[in-house]
């Protein structure tokens, strides 16, 4: 697994990215959406798998989802999978918390 610095710490990163919002990061070819709810910060493949659209454009719910912003499938951010299970889950990517900031962990091949 190889760590990508987000922010250089978490004061920043609630800065730029406030409890119960969502936004869209590039590391290398992969479109991740990084959401800061209550129970933390978590980072999901970007792309809804039911018809493709950008999550990060979505909302976020008490039960910790992140919301498709076309057709309202809902996927928990800590497993992936989408609440009914209609559509296949998100890939999901490890979140590191230091006092270096905050990282993303992605598998690389």
């Amino acid at each position: 697994m190889k760590w990508y610095k987000i922010f250089n710490s978490l004061e920043i990163a609630t800065q730029k990215i406030p409890v119960n919002t969502a936004k869209l990061l590039l590391i290398g070819d992969r479109r991740i959406c990084l959401a800061h709810t209550l129970e933390g910060f978590f980072a999901v493949s970007d792309t809804c798998t039911h018809l493709g659209e950008s999550l990060s454009k979505g909302n976020l719910n008490y039960l910790n989802e992140v919301i498709c912003p076309w057709h309202s499938y809902r996927f928990n951010l800590k497993t992936g999978e989408e609440c009914e299970r209609r559509c296949r889950a998100l890939e999901t990517y490890a979140i590191k918390l230091t006092n270096d900031g905050l990282f993303i962990g992605l598998i690389t091949q």
